[in-house]
């Protein structure tokens, strides 16, 4: 990473960057590209935020990649999908722009910085039954990064859930897991495991982590070496006291770093992509429903940088579908005392094997349901009967097949998730109803239905694994339903399950190029994207990588948009962009 300076006073830049998420680093890297020198702003002490946590995942259709893949598919397909989804909360012009842009994005970063991509041959549409979904394409992942390309600043990069990772640390993706699943029973995935464990073995006496990222850390890492290639600075444990504000144009930033304070002064603007309001305490209470819950996003998502454009009068989007987005949570204190959230994607709670029950014993949703469906209708139910937290159910055959939550496949360290009382137990049916204080007969019955619907492969109930989607989520080698498997192999097994918000949806109001509205006009200087931005899918949820997909095409528009106004004033000045005034 480029040496920093530390002194205090004033200092010049064409851009500030608040937030070293996905969104701030891209951000920081197009405007690089396009010639400014941009100031990547970070309070603490990783960069990565909530992306260096997750999949990585990038929802963006008609990208040169995902053509390869999916030749068939079009940005009016994509657009039919998205009204089909998003319903009356559609906005066409936004879902417009979020379409024209992020192919060049994604063009722009796989030709000018280290941001490689890949699509996988089946990938579906969360709605998979909706008009104008595809069942691949469309879903991006980083491709896999070498973390010895970035030295020293490896360990920059917030760490991913210890719990995604094995051996304490290896991390794995869809096709790790893939050849991992199979190690047993093929020569080719044998060989691309004991791949990765030697090379995680090598990683962990020289380096003392992995030094092989995948999934959202290999997004920041790819990130992360693009800006030191081209020498942008980011700053870290910084923290940002206010905007400097001369209406009607920001102008700059107010940090404090070290103890020294600052004032950064902006030509081109400041851009903020602070993660969302999630960790906000008020605007928290404020947004979200007044339910037993938990944040799975990183900590930094404070809502600072949305604070300080609400005092200079931007504004909040309405609800839309919901104010966050949401994933069914199960929750652990860790050795050290920290507090893991596990969000369940989809590893577990659609295999067949397992049931979801309220605190009466009772179904009360498809559980194989995209995340945040499933979240919001645990919220919903919770209205009518008592339902958070909710119990995931399986039994001995599915826990060693598949894992639940925090349990991995086969088991391993049993004792320490039943001792701690993660993870609850009984040798019958009856003993895990009184341990979990659930009606006996209740809970018998919606085995009895479950059992019933795994022989005949339809869940008359809620129609669980009836789309391609939710099928994707089962185990293929059942029949005749991917998802629905008898429950009857003592002991059984139980999690308690509680709604997770993993990102923002609402935001602040911005114009197509990320400008922050105030009224109807926008304040000059000022930008937002990320989960800082309101989400063009307002709430609602169509395939992984609806928040990063977005975050790059509004990163995008925000730098170039910010070039266009400097080239415009050093035209005006004679004074090129890219040198600081």
């Amino acid at each position: 990473m480029a040496p920093a300076n530390h002194d205090s006073g004033t200092q010049s830049f064409d851009l500030a960057v608040i937030g070293a998420g996905a969104a701030g680093l891209a951000t920081a890297l197009f405007a690089a590209i396009a010639g400014l020198r941009p100031l990547v702003l970070e309070h603490t002490e990783f960069v990565g935020g909530t992306s260096a946590l997750s999949a990585g995942s990038v929802w963006i259709p008609n990208t040169e990649v995902g053509r390869a893949i999916n030749p068939t598919d079009t940005p009016e397909l994509a657009a039919s999908y998205l009204r089909a989804t998003l319903a009356e909360h559609a906005d066409e012009a936004m879902l417009h722009r979020f379409l024209e842009l992020g192919p060049k994005a994604l063009s722009t970063l796989e030709g000018h910085s280290e941001v490689h991509m890949r699509a996988f041959a089946h990938h579906p549409d969360y709605m998979s039954e909706q008009e104008g979904a595809t069942t691949c394409g469309r879903v991006l992942e980083p491709e896999p990064f070498n973390g010895r390309r970035l030295g020293p600043d490896l360990d920059l990069i917030r760490p991913p859930i210890p719990e995604f990772t094995l051996f304490g640390g290896m991390m794995v993706d869809r096709t790790d897991i893939h050849h991992l699943v199979r190690s047993t029973r093929s020569a080719a995935s044998l060989l691309h495991a004991a791949g990765l464990l030697v090379r995680y073995a090598v990683d962990r006496v020289r380096r003392g982590r992995s030094r092989r990222l995948v999934m959202g850390n290999a997004l920041i890492g790819r990130l992360l070496a693009s800006l030191n290639d081209r020498q942008v600075p980011i700053w870290r444990m910084a923290e940002v006291l206010s905007l400097v504000f001369d209406k009607p144009r920001v102008k700059g930033v107010t940090v404090r770093r070290a103890g020294i304070q600052v004032e950064v002064m902006v030509r081109g603007g400041v851009v903020l992509a602070g993660g969302g309001f999630n960790r906000h305490p008020d605007l928290r209470r404020a947004l979200l429903p007044d339910v037993p819950s938990y944040t799975a996003s990183a900590p930094g998502n404070t809502g600072q940088s949305i604070e300080l454009a609400l005092g200079i009068g931007a504004r909040l989007s309405g609800e839309g579908h919901g104010h966050a987005f949401w994933a069914p949570v199960s929750v652990r204190t860790r050795k050290d005392g920290s507090q893991a959230v596990y969000p369940h994607f989809v590893l577990d709670r659609a295999k067949p094997g397992t049931l979801v029950v309220d605190q009466t014993g009772r179904r009360f949703l498809n559980e194989s349901t995209s995340y945040n469906l499933f979240a919001k209708r645990m919220i919903e139910a919770h209205a009518v009967r008592p339902s958070i937290p909710a119990y995931l159910i399986g039994d001995r055959r599915a826990l060693v097949a598949y894992g639940l939550g925090m349990v991995r496949p086969g088991g391993w360290g049993l004792k320490h998730f039943l001792r701690d009382g993660y993870l609850i137990s009984a040798p019958t049916l009856a003993g895990l109803a009184d341990a979990l204080g659930l009606d006996r007969d209740a809970l018998s019955e919606s085995l009895a239905r479950m059992n019933a619907f795994a022989r005949t492969g339809l869940d008359e109930d809620f129609g669980r694994g009836t789309t391609v989607y939710e099928r994707n989520l089962g185990d293929p080698a059942v029949r005749p339903n991917a998802t629905l498997g008898p429950v009857e192999t003592a002991p059984y097994y139980a999690i308690r399950l509680y709604p997770g918000d993993i990102a923002a949806s609402t935001g602040l109001v911005t114009d197509l190029d990320g400008r922050v509205m105030a009224e109807e006009r926008a304040i000059d200087g000022l930008f937002a994207v990320g989960n800082d931005m309101h989400s063009v899918m307002r709430g609602a949820y169509p395939g992984p990588g609806i928040t990063l997909g977005p975050a790059l095409a509004f990163a995008y528009a925000a730098a170039n948009a910010a070039a266009r106004e400097l080239m415009t004033s050093s035209e005006q000045s004679s004074s090129p962009p890219g040198v600081s005034t």
